[in-house]
This record gives structure tokens, C-alpha cells and sequence, in this order.
């Protein structure tokens, strides 16, 4: 293990128990995200970083019962606080490093991923280890239920133009990872950006 992802272990681990009471009216947020994605019932989808699993409430009611949905995060208390929440019955939890999902190439329909690219060590190689893991044409959703500037401020902060969740260094990102960017939305109360893998791979 590296010492970022030790650092983000114990960074969520520290507060995993009480994140959910942290952020109690993210869930409409997280809905109206995947309600965005466009997903079918039977989809296969992949929460990367599900931390304490809100969005897989969401995932599943968007895929059905003959969906499959997984949630992969890095750290045990976030998975362990999904599981008192009940949300391990809406999908597989894996603890897991979303750099090298256990999941076949090209064996997922989509991934959805809440506040994940900029806690990655290494953010292109996470991107492009998610497009090998989905399906030529699947959808990539980078999510955040609230926007750079309300982000930057909340951790004292100033945004600076090479942000990575800024417009162009992110379509950059997607693109050298096998990703083509369709649509980029950042608002105070919420940011996403939608993704399609592309046939070419990366």
C-alpha cells in the first residue's frame, strides 16, 4: 500500500462514523446525479469510491433488481458505516483500490464516482483503469453534490486554473484516459460531468 493511500485511509477512516450526519441532505443530490446517467435496468454499475454507499440507494432503483450494482472503496469504516446505514443491500461492497478494480475489462455499463478523482494518487491512471473496467460506449459520471467554488471555500481554499475538476484540465484527463467528455456542469449545489468510454479504448 502507498503512502496515499494510506493517507486516504485514514483521512475517511477517521471520519467515516459520522459522515453521513456531516452531509444529511446530500440524497436528493446523488439521485437527481444518477437519475442523469441515464441507466437501464439490467445495467451492471460500479460506485467507485462509495464511501458510505448514498448513491447506490439511487443505483439500484436505476438498474432494477436484474442490475448489478457494486460499491468499491479503499477504506473499511466507510464500507462498515454502509453496512449499519443497510446499504449493503443494494449492491456487492468490495474494499477495494478503484486503480485496480477485481472486475473483468469491459464488464460494467457505467461508473459512478462521488468526490473520487481528486483523492486518486495517480488521477489518470484511476481513469483509465475505470474505462478499461466498462464497456465500449458505458458512461462515466464525476460527481459532487456541491460545486468547485463552494468546495474550495468549505476546505479554505482558492480555485487556480489547473483545478483537475475544472472544464479543461478534467476534459484533458478524461481524454488521454479513454474517456470523450459529453456534458460539464458546475453550480454552487452541485457538480457533474458525464463521460462516454470511447471504442477506442484508451
Amino acid at each position: 500500500m502507498t503512502d496515499d493511500h494510506t493517507h486516504v485511509q485514514e483521512f475517511f477512516g477517521a471520519r467515516a462514523a459520522g459522515w453521513d450526519t456531516r452531509f444529511p441532505d446530500d440524497g436528493p443530490a446523488y439521485a437527481a446525479a444518477v437519475a442523469e446517467m441515464g441507466l437501464r435496468p439490467g445495467d451492471a454499475v460500479l460506485d467507485a469510491g462509495c464511501g458510505t454507499g448514498r448513491a447506490l440507494p439511487a443505483l439500484r432503483g436505476a438498474v432494477g433488481t436484474a442490475g448489478y450494482v457494486i460499491g468499491a472503496d479503499l477504506t473499511p469504516e466507510m464500507l462498515a458505516a454502509a453496512v449499519r446505514a443497510g446499504r449493503h443491500r443494494e449492491a456487492q461492497l468490495l474494499l477495494a483500490d478503484v486503480a485496480r478494480l477485481p472486475v473483468l475489462t469491459g464488464s460494467l455499463d457505467a461508473v459512478f464516482a462521488a468526490g473520487l478523482i481528486a483523492h486518486l494518487p495517480q488521477p489518470e491512471d484511476g481513469a483509465r483503469e475505470l474505462a478499461r473496467a466498462v464497456k465500449p460506449g458505458g458512461l462515466l459520471a464525476l460527481f459532487h453534490p456541491i460545486g468547485r467554488a463552494a468546495l474550495a471555500a468549505r476546505q479554505g481554499r482558492r480555485l487556480t486554473d489547473d483545478d483537475l475538476r475544472g472544464e479543461g484540465p478534467l476534459r484533458t484527463l478524461l481524454a488521454a484516459s479513454g474517456w470523450r467528455m459529453t456534458s460539464y456542469t458546475d453550480e454552487p449545489d452541485r457538480f457533474l460531468a458525464l463521460a462516454v468510454r470511447d471504442d477506442q479504448g484508451s
